[in-house]
């Protein structure tokens, strides 16, 4: 079997013990093959009942804990997981498979197909073939957007980005996607001055990765129009995007 970056995971049988370094990728595998997580990250929080043992953040886990779980399979992500953290976990002979930093739904949708088809040797699961079909239509523009993931220094979306996209599907323009940068770091002036010139006419505060508030980032905006949005809903690609779609579209109208 070969991961979206094209190496080699060399699994001899449907995987029965998986540790997922990914928060949405936890939550796909959890709800449909239960059961076979045997590991994941402090920051999986989904399903909310999961009970498994946790290894640390998704950006810096602890090796050692993955290890002496012994999975049959590590899952990880391009954007999320360092590569010398999968590098580890190959020299001691742990079968990884990183999924790619998709930049549109389809594709995230796509490459989590693989995962449960190949990995898991499933069949389709309900909510992946509700998902493609709930998110096969982009909805007119009503909204251009700034969508801050972080403060301290401001962090936008930017540029061929999942959360992006999602917006786009919804109606809802992203006015930096067409930076060079996939995360820009504009100044809070450049911020301002696009609601000034009507360039942005929506502030979209997710609540991760920094969990923005109606206290905690509104005010850098006075009068702009804003709407607090679940960061699950927005970046996660996993069973979420079924109810995803409703819940953002509805939010601005």
């Amino acid at each position: 079997m070969i991961d979206d970056l094209g190496e080699v995971v060399p699994l001899r049988a449907p995987v029965t013990r998986v540790v997922s370094l990914v928060p949405s990728l936890t939550e796909a595998v959890e709800v449909s093959a239960p059961g076979r997580l045997a590991g994941a990250t402090d920051y999986c929080t989904h399903p909310v009942d999961l009970d498994v043992p946790r290894v640390g953040g998704s950006k810096y886990p602890n090796v050692d804990k993955v290890l002496e779980l012994a999975p049959d399979l590590v899952l990880a992500n391009s954007e999320e997981n360092r590569p010398e953290d999968v590098e580890r976990l190959r020299a001691n002979g742990i079968p990884v498979w990183v999924m790619e930093a998709s930049a549109t739904v389809p594709g995230a949708l796509a490459s989590i197909r693989r995962i449960l088809t190949q990995a898991y040797d499933l069949a389709e699961p309900d909510w992946l073939v509700e998902a493609e079909e709930v998110w096969r239509e982009t909805l007119p523009e009503r909204f251009r957007a700034v969508v801050p993931v972080w403060r301290k220094p401001w962090i936008v979306l930017g540029r061929d980005t999942f959360g992006g996209d999602v917006l786009h599907r919804v109606g809802i323009g992203n006015v930096y996607a067409d930076d060079e940068e996939r995360y820009p770091r504009p100044k809070l002036e450049e911020l301002q001055a696009r609601f000034a010139d009507e360039d942005a006419n929506l502030l979209v505060l997710p609540d991760e990765p920094y969990e923005f508030t109606a206290d905690d980032g509104p005010e850098a905006f006075p009068g702009a129009k804003y709407v607090p949005v679940s960061g699950r809903h927005l970046t996660w690609y996993g069973p979420s995007l079924v109810e995803a779609h409703s819940h953002l579209t509805h939010l601005v109208l």
